[in-house]
């Protein structure tokens, strides 16, 4: 499932096709209309008028001229009247019909503007709705790239309200502070042996670096590692012993669930390459973001998804509020990466699904 937010000027998008939030009739609107017209040139609007109207719900294509692009993708959205004039329904027949056009003409990647939240009058958190569920269900069976581009900092301010629930939980659990046995005096985060510098915190009288969303146990591991000397293991030994590696674990949790393949990779926002570049090594080093993709994916409870995060090397913490943010997802059991990512750049955070 690729898809990704982007801040950016929606005409400086290098994809197959932009979807532009078209006049019903043949003439330059204002907002993404009237910037897509500027940037594209007077070639566009001709184009245009070929089409003739276009009614709400429906998209048309033109070539992209000026863009760097190879379409405009020409996509009425309705207007906000109360919400009881079909207006979330007509929205979604825009994004589907822009979509599946998009699928026609064998585009390899789409750029869609947040559509009829601005001129239009769309609260926001209905257009971001109705968009992510059009995204996710779309992406369920394609390959396509698709991003929601956004223009300024103030447009990552997305949802109008929706991920309400999410920002409280965020602040009911955020820990800024990471408790003081985990990072013993001298010690940074890597586990690597420091003066204090001016960065570093103080905790009940130790020293210690404030955790990223990589942060590894170090001082559990010293604890838990054994004595080579006392027990008088060979290397070769130890490395025998060793427990499931993650692509071992990964494939193990596959095999349990059943079902296809696709199913998961689609889901985790992950390229079907990288998924079987995955699953064919054994000794796959994954990034911490990958591993909570697939876990999206197979729909892992919060305990299965800390265990595979563990066999990678990483660990959900309280001290990352991107972290936060899966936990919510995870432990609500609502299992969708775009879901999480529109959420991660509501609380300007990073975005997890890229490639």
């Amino acid at each position: 499932m690729p898809f990704e937010i982007v801040r950016n000027d929606i005409t400086n998008m290098q994809v197959d096709a932009i979807v532009n939030t078209a006049n019903p009739r043949p003439v330059i609107g204002s907002g993404t209309d009237s910037a897509i017209h500027r940037a594209a040139g007077p070639a566009l609007l001709r184009s245009r008028r070929e089409i003739g109207d276009i009614m709400p719900g429906h998209a048309a294509a033109t070539p992209a001229f000026g863009l760097s692009a190879k379409y405009v993708l020409h996509t009425v959205s309705p207007a906000w009247v109360d919400g009881d004039h079909g207006e979330m329904v007509l929205l979604r027949q825009a994004y589907d019909a822009a979509l599946h056009l998009a699928e026609e003409k064998k585009c390899k990647s789409v750029a869609f503007p947040l559509m009829a939240a601005g001129s239009y009058g769309f609260p926001k958190d209905k257009a971001l709705s109705v968009a992510m569920q059009a995204f996710t269900d779309f992406l369920m069976t394609s390959e396509m790239m698709v991003y929601l581009v956004v223009f300024n900092s103030e447009a990552y301010s997305l949802s109008g309200g929706l991920f309400a629930d999410v920002k409280s939980y965020i602040d009911e659990n955020y820990v800024a502070e990471k408790s003081a046995w985990e990072y013993p005096r001298g010690y940074d985060r890597r586990g690597n042996y420091r003066e204090r510098r001016n960065r570093d915190e103080v905790f009940d009288g130790a020293s210690y670096s404030i955790a990223d969303d990589e942060t590894l146990h170090f001082q559990k591991a010293v604890q838990a590692a054994p004595n080579l000397n006392s027990v008088g293991k060979k290397l070769s030994d130890m490395l025998n012993d060793t427990d499931e590696t993650f692509t071992e674990a990964l494939l193990r949790l596959l095999n349990e669930r059943g079902g296809k393949d696709s199913e998961v990779y689609h889901q985790a926002c992950i390229s079907r390459q990288l998924f079987n570049k995955i699953i064919n090594d054994r000794y796959y080093q994954p990034k911490k973001n990958t591993v909570v993709q697939l876990a999206v994916g197979l729909e892992l409870d919060m305990q299965q998804t800390q265990e595979l995060l563990g066999k990678a090397g990483y660990i959900l913490t309280r001290s990352s509020k991107s972290d936060l943010v899966v936990q919510y997802f995870i432990s609500h059991k609502r299992y969708s990466m775009i879901a999480i990512d529109m959420a991660l750049a509501d609380a300007n955070l990073p975005t997890i699904c890229k490639y």
